[in-house]
């Protein structure tokens, strides 16, 4: 009987265990469970990295740390490391979410089988999944970073992460995968459009932070404490920010319009945040009680309609999430759907269109400051070590180089 050379090894049952097997290059891969969309998975992934790889199997180590047991160590590291004021960083749950493309199908394979061929399958995976080239490169970016800590940890061979190192970014025009678009600032008549159906509290976080340029973060976690208000300029030290794992200080200067906003949140504890949801949802409701047109005596009385426990409580201080759904929250209020449309989907499209977020703020402040006072004004204001990264959020002032452009031919 000839050789078949060209044909593709089958999806098998192992009746004596009731899982999937597949046998390539002599050896045979358990799959999981006989029938079950999973183990179909697993033997679609192991045939395309068999058959990239000149239908030879990588897949031969059989002892050593597992995938999974690399994964929770590295998970486990993770959740200590990156901290910042005792409280997990947004880098935790997009580790996680890398993880999961690590670990599909492959939980209890051996770590040091992980190679080159399963790193560029993963990629093609965020990629037919419709991710960004960013998302893609961020969540390979992460994945090396594991295998990396593992080498350093003497958990796999050096040899492992040397070979994943080879593994190339997908680079701008060399890849099908979406490109994001950048962010861009956001006109100031939009914002002040926006203003009245914000609640006053998030109105004046965002006017504070179109005057100044600050990143959302620092102005959630704005203290008096972090005030220094010895001097004409006020100087906001904030007590975290994103540069500071690089020794770096951050100081944000208070002219007078900024001083007028904050003048009516500094009366507190010099340790209590300034903006405050817990403080924003009593106004809410205080406006709700001073609208109210029922009388007192008929109806909810104040506070008896609550939940005894809700599921979520307003909090001491914003973050970014939450800051950003207020804007929204407003957003929506400020430009509602047209009545001709009626679809939902249409709908949320329009919403999510004429939304915008408050880091484009920052965007909005240093293309001003860098028109009015140039690119090194707007370099300090905004705290950056080198005037090409401000020059991403100093968005190029066309106008001028038209003017130029007459006066010089």
């Amino acid at each position: 009987m000839p050789k078949l050379v060209n044909s593709v090894p089958k999806y098998r049952k192992h009746r004596a265990s009731g899982q999937a097997i597949v046998t390539l290059s002599g050896v045979d891969h358990y799959l999981g469970p006989h029938g079950t969309k999973a183990s179909k998975e697993f033997y679609d992934r192991l045939i395309a990295e068999w058959l990239q790889n000149g239908r030879q199997s990588q897949l031969g180590v059989d002892d050593g740390i597992t995938l999974v047991e690399l994964c929770a160590k590295y998970l486990q590291f993770a959740k200590g490391y990156y901290q910042k004021n005792g409280e997990c960083t947004k880098v935790t749950p997009a580790i996680k979410a890398a993880l999961k493309y690590v670990l599909a199908g492959r939980a209890e394979e051996p770590a040091a089988s992980f190679g080159p061929l399963a790193l560029k399958t993963i990629q093609s995976q965020i990629v037919a999944a419709g991710k960004s080239r960013r998302y893609a490169n961020d969540h390979l970016g992460r994945i090396k970073r594991m295998f990396k800590w593992g080498v350093s940890e003497q958990l796999i061979p050096p040899e492992v992460y040397q070979s994943l190192a080879t593994v190339s970014q997908l680079r701008r025009g060399k890849t099908i995968a979406r490109e994001t678009p950048p962010v861009m600032p956001i006109d100031e008549a939009v914002v002040t459009q926006t203003l009245p159906h914000l609640p006053p509290i998030v109105a004046d976080m965002v006017q504070l932070e179109l005057l100044t340029g600050m990143r959302p973060a620092e102005v959630c976690i704005l203290r008096p404490t972090d005030i220094d208000r010895s001097g004409e300029v006020w100087a906001y030290r904030p007590s975290a920010h994103k540069t500071e794992h690089h020794g770096r200080d951050r100081v944000v200067p208070l002219g007078p319009q900024a001083q007028a906003i904050l003048n009516k949140y500094l009366d507190r504890p010099a340790k209590t945040y300034c903006f405050c949801p817990a403080e924003s949802e009593l106004l809410r409701r205080n406006k709700q009680h001073a609208a109210r047109t029922t009388s007192i005596n008929y109806g909810n009385r104040p506070g008896t309609n609550r939940r005894s426990e809700p599921k979520r409580n307003a909090g001491d201080r914003y973050k970014v999430a939450s800051y950003r759904r207020a804007i929204h929250r407003g957003c929506d209020k400020a430009f509602p759907p047209p009545p001709e449309i009626k679809d939902k989907t249409e709908r949320a499209a329009w919403q999510s269109q004429h939304r915008w977020s408050p880091n484009r703020l920052r965007h909005t402040a240093a293309t001003r400051i860098r028109h009015e006072h140039g690119l090194e004004a707007a370099q300090v204001i905004l705290g950056h070590s080198k005037a090409d990264v401000t020059q991403i959020y100093a968005e190029r002032d066309l106008g001028k180089a038209m003017e130029v452009a007459k006066e010089i031919g």
